[in-house]
């Protein structure tokens, strides 16, 4: 990877995410379960970093009375949102951002969820626990910042458990696509397994860590939802007794796979 993120890392991702992102089904269907909203809810959605568009479709597709809108800093990702979700009309838009700045903010008040997939490790401990601060009070009284990316292990030994993982997920992955060896090779001339070959681009911070600093920014619950790999679904919620919907993972996983199986 390069010392910034470019439009050509941007299509080398875009390659190697079907074997490089472990279980990208259940991670979104994951994400879809922990929205804090009923199916038929009316509320808005801010992707921060939309990338492909994949988790933005199965967003509006499993709540059909939200209004999204995906942020990222490249155009081609911009572009591939935009293209997916466009049969969504009206309530879907995108718009560039620099994560790492605060002109975008206001665009987050009043969301009820914020999610974001393999973004947030780029930015430095002092800006993640920034961004945390930040976001809380824009959120709506019942809403939900989730984050799904890379932590950092408690001990350094831990990195090759991550790393180890990490590879075994992109062999079992690749085994079910036709070009499956030649991604596998793509991964590894790429260096893309950070545990294996640290980047200075990416910052992941330890889960405890992270969680602490969202509590410190006002979320009454922080926690960690699902691990695997060294990549971690993660957040908090503004309001600790809100009541969830229950029972609809399974839905999510379909919503999930079969949005998967159309971008491939």
């Amino acid at each position: 990877m390069t010392d910034s993120w470019s439009e050509d890392d941007s299509e080398l991702y875009r390659r190697l995410a079907p074997v490089a992102v472990p279980d990208r089904a259940e991670q979104i269907a994951t994400l879809l379960t922990l929205v804090p909203y009923a199916t038929d809810a009316v509320f808005r959605i801010v992707e921060l970093a939309s990338g492909e568009g994949l988790l933005a479709n199965a967003l509006l597709t499993a709540f059909p009375h939200a209004r999204y809108l995906g942020l990222d800093g490249s155009d081609s990702m911009r572009a591939a949102t935009a293209s997916r979700v466009a049969r969504f009309g009206d309530r879907a838009a995108t718009a560039g951002f620099d994560l790492a700045a605060t002109e975008w903010l206001p665009l987050v008040d009043g969301a009820g969820v914020v999610v974001s997939s393999l973004a947030v490790h780029h930015l430095p401990d002092a800006g993640k626990r920034a961004l945390y601060h930040a976001l809380c009070p824009r959120l709506a009284a019942d809403g939900a910042l989730l984050l799904a990316d890379l932590v950092a292990p408690a001990r350094a030994e831990v990195a090759d458990v991550f790393a180890g993982g990490w590879d075994r997920t992109v062999e079992q992955q690749a085994r079910h696509l036709p070009d499956g060896a030649a991604r596998i090779a793509a991964f590894a001339a790429a260096r893309w397994n950070h545990y294996r070959h640290p980047d200075p681009v990416d910052q992941p911070a330890r889960l405890a860590n992270q969680l602490q600093w969202l509590a410190e920014a006002g979320f009454a619950v922080a926690d960690c939802f699902w691990l695997r790999a060294g990549h971690a679904i993660y957040g908090g919620y503004r309001h600790g007794d809100a009541p969830m919907p229950r029972d609809r993972f399974a839905r999510a996983m379909e919503i999930a796979e079969i949005s998967l199986a159309k971008s491939a």
